[in-house]
C-alpha cells in the first residue's frame, strides 16, 4: 500500500459525504460491537459483549469465538443501562504479534489476550498496585510494544462523561514491564500512530478533541498538544484511524457525527446521522460540567450506527469502512475515495 504523503495532490475527502444509500450492512446479532479489526483476506473481527469477538467470514458466515459467553447484553427497555455499564464488556481489539487477540475489557476492567479458539488470559489487571479502571483501547507497535488507554477509574463509566474530570491515562507494556506514560487526560479512547509512529495520537473523550504526543525511544511520551480544533463540535471524540493521505478519521458518539481532520488541521464533517434534539439536549448537560445522565445519553443516536464509537479500514485495498458502534447489531460499511493507513498486522 502507498502511503500518499500530504501534498500529493488535492485532499480526496474535500466534498466526500457518507450518503445512506451507499451503505452497506455486515453481520447479524452482533452485542455491542464498538471495536473491528479488518485482516487482508476480508475477515473481520467485532468486539462482542458476550466475551469475546464475533468472527464474520468474507462469504458472511459468523461465528462466537469466547471461552464461556455471558449472557448479560441486553438493550430492551430497562435492561440497556445495566448491559453497557456493568459485566464483561470486550472494547478495543488488537491483533498480537502471534496473531492472537488483544482484548481491551472496558467491563472487567482487565487487558486480556484470546487465542483464535476462545483460550483467554490475563495480560494485565493493574498499575502501581492499583486497579486499572475503566481499560479502553489497545494498540500494538512495530517494535511489539503494546499500549493501553484507561478513560478513567470511575465506576459507573457513565459519571465521568463530563467536562470537569480528567483522570485518563495511557501504559506502555515492554521488556520493562509496564508502566504509565501519559496521564491527566479527559476520558482517554482510541488512541493511533502516525505513518512513521513518531506520534501518538489519543482521542480524549469529554475532552471534544484529539490530543498527540511525540514518541521517544524509549517510549517516553513528550511535547503533548492539541491535534486540529480544541474542541470538535457536538458530540464526544470517541475512535480514531488514519487514511493513507493523512486525514485523522474521528467518530462523534452520543451526536453519530463522523469527521475528518485533515494535515493542514481543518475538520471536514463526512456523515451527520444523530438526533439534533437529542444531541442539543447532550451539549446543554455537558457544558454543566456535571455528568450527564445517563438517560440523556441513551436519548441520543442515529439509525446509521447508534452511539458511533469506531472508523476501521478493510477490504483488499484498504478502501472499505467499517463502523462499530455500542446499540448496533450490525456493521454498516462504505467505500471512501482514499485507502486507509495500514496498521500494524496488515
Amino acid at each position: 500500500m502507498t502511503i500518499i504523503r500530504h501534498g500529493a495532490g488535492p485532499n480526496p475527502l474535500v466534498d466526500f459525504r457518507v450518503e445512506a444509500d451507499a451503505i452497506t450492512r455486515i453481520g447479524r446479532d452482533l452485542q455491542r460491537p464498538e471495536c473491528i479489526l479488518a485482516e487482508r483476506d476480508g475477515t473481520l473481527w467485532a468486539a462482542d459483549a458476550r466475551g469475546g469477538v464475533m468472527r464474520i467470514d468474507a462469504d458472511g458466515s459468523q461465528r462466537l469465538v469466547v471461552q464461556t459467553a455471558d449472557p448479560h447484553f441486553d438493550l430492551r427497555g430497562g435492561a440497556a443501562a445495566h448491559s453497557l455499564l456493568s459485566g464483561t464488556l470486550p472494547n478495543g481489539l488488537a491483533f498480537a504479534a502471534n496473531g492472537d487477540l488483544l482484548i481491551a475489557n472496558f467491563g472487567t476492567d482487565r487487558l486480556e489476550v484470546m487465542t483464535r479458539s476462545g483460550e483467554t488470559r490475563l495480560l494485565i489487571e493493574e498499575i502501581d498496585g492499583q486497579p486499572l479502571g475503566k481499560v479502553n483501547f489497545v494498540l500494538r507497535d512495530r517494535k511489539g510494544r503494546i499500549w493501553v488507554t484507561v478513560s478513567t477509574r470511575v465506576n459507573p463509566w457513565s459519571d465521568a462523561i463530563c467536562s470537569s474530570l480528567a483522570d485518563g491515562f495511557i501504559i506502555l507494556l515492554d521488556d520493562g514491564g509496564a508502566r504509565i506514560v501519559a496521564d491527566g487526560l479527559m476520558f482517554a479512547n482510541e488512541i493511533r500512530f502516525d505513518a512513521d509512529e513518531e506520534w501518538l495520537y489519543v482521542a480524549e473523550t469529554t475532552g471534544k478533541r484529539v490530543t498527540r504526543l511525540r514518541v521517544l525511544p524509549d517510549g517516553s511520551l513528550v511535547d503533548s498538544e492539541v491535534y486540529g480544533p480544541s474542541n470538535l463540535g457536538p458530540g464526544a471524540v470517541d475512535g480514531i484511524a488514519f487514511d493513507a493521505y493523512g486525514n485523522l478519521w474521528a467518530t462523534m458518539i452520543f451526536a453519530d457525527r463522523l469527521l475528518a481532520i485533515t494535515p493542514d488541521g481543518d475538520v471536514l464533517e463526512l456523515m451527520n446521522d444523530g438526533d439534533p434534539a437529542a444531541t442539543c439536549r447532550f451539549e446543554e448537560a455537558f457544558a454543566t460540567g456535571r455528568p450527564v445522565p445517563f438517560d440523556i445519553t441513551m436519548a441520543c443516536g442515529g439509525p446509521t450506527c447508534n452511539w458511533l464509537a469506531s472508523v476501521t479500514f478493510g477490504g483488499a485495498d484498504l478502501s472499505t469502512v467499517y463502523l462499530g458502534g455500542l446499540r448496533t447489531k450490525e456493521i454498516p460499511s462504505f467505500r471512501s475515495p482514499v485507502p486507509g493507513l495500514p496498521m500494524i498486522h496488515w
